[in-house]
């Protein structure tokens, strides 16, 4: 199962065309896309068992984040190895660092996003787990039970403001307006071959500046929900990005920001795309 939202409505995608939720279930489920997730596993029986209308045609820049008003943001760093490595940061051992993209910079696959006046703005293709029932000390073993869904999503962050200063400030470095493009929908983890092992790359103007697979995570997907469920109940609907490989901006030499006319390209297999389009503040 593949939903979206579609200009601010639940949809689902079959074949490529998208069917209204609201509409095709007479009201029994609402248009809002983030209200599903409280009724997570009541949708999915409909949804596989409905009689659905033919869907339409829609233009993918009208998409926005299949979970656009989580309650809880959370994102890992130091995730994968090569990573690690590029930061100059032993790997983590227990648990990753742990930070906050805040929800107000969630936004759809195809954006235009206005850089920061004198930042230096960074890349980070990241696959993104959405939350479909609460999760508090699950093991491992039960964690895929708990996911709603895998989406694409970009950790955009700009490091100056996210290292300035006495103390870095990862949170507000990576949570400027348009900096956590999600989508272009949610995939069900059944959809997927192995949810543990997808294909990642990202490229800056067509040049290729990322690539890897998620089975190279260091905490994969279902031991990072079960270390994070230690500490904190995750919640219908919570969104979580799981980290990014190497080739981050930052660790090249010499050092790569984006700039102005800059299109970002982040592709997860099985998943499908996000496309940004950098402008100046001006």
């Amino acid at each position: 199962m593949r939903i979206a939202n579609l200009a601010g409505r639940l949809a689902l995608v079959v074949d490529g065309l998208a069917v209204d939720v609201e509409q095709a279930s007479d009201g029994l489920f609402s248009a809002d896309p983030q209200a599903v997730y409280e009724r997570w596993e009541e949708f999915r029986g409909w949804a596989a068992q409905a009689r659905l209308p033919e869907g339409e045609a829609f233009d993918p820049a009208r998409l926005g984040a299949p979970a656009p008003a989580p309650r809880q943001l959370v994102a890992a760093g130091l995730n994968y190895r090569d990573h690690a490595a590029e930061a100059g940061f032993a790997l983590p051992d227990t648990m990753p660092p742990v930070f906050t993209k805040f929800a107000s910079s969630l936004t759809g696959p195809v954006t235009d996003v206005v850089l920061p006046p004198d930042g230096h703005t960074d890349w980070e293709i990241e696959l993104v787990v959405v939350i479909g029932t609460r999760a508090h000390h699950v093991t491992a073993d039960a964690a895929w039970s708990h996911v709603a869904g895998l989406t694409a999503g970009q950790d955009i962050s700009e490091r100056i403001t996210q290292l300035g200063g006495p103390a870095p400030q990862f949170s507000l470095g990576k949570s400027f307006p348009g900096f956590a493009p999600t989508g272009p929908w949610l995939v069900t983890p059944d959809e997927l071959g192995d949810p543990g092992d997808l294909a990642l790359r990202c490229t800056v103007n067509g040049e290729e500046v990322q690539k890897s697979r998620t089975s190279d995570m260091i905490f994969p997907v279902p031991e990072l929900i079960a270390r994070l469920s230690s500490v904190m109940p995750l919640l219908p609907g919570d969104v979580i990005f799981t980290g990014t490989p190497a080739g981050v901006g930052i660790a090249r030499d010499p050092q790569r920001w984006l700039a102005p006319g800059d299109e970002l390209v982040s592709t997860i297999e099985g998943i499908g795309e996000l496309r940004q389009r950098f402008t100046d503040h001006r």
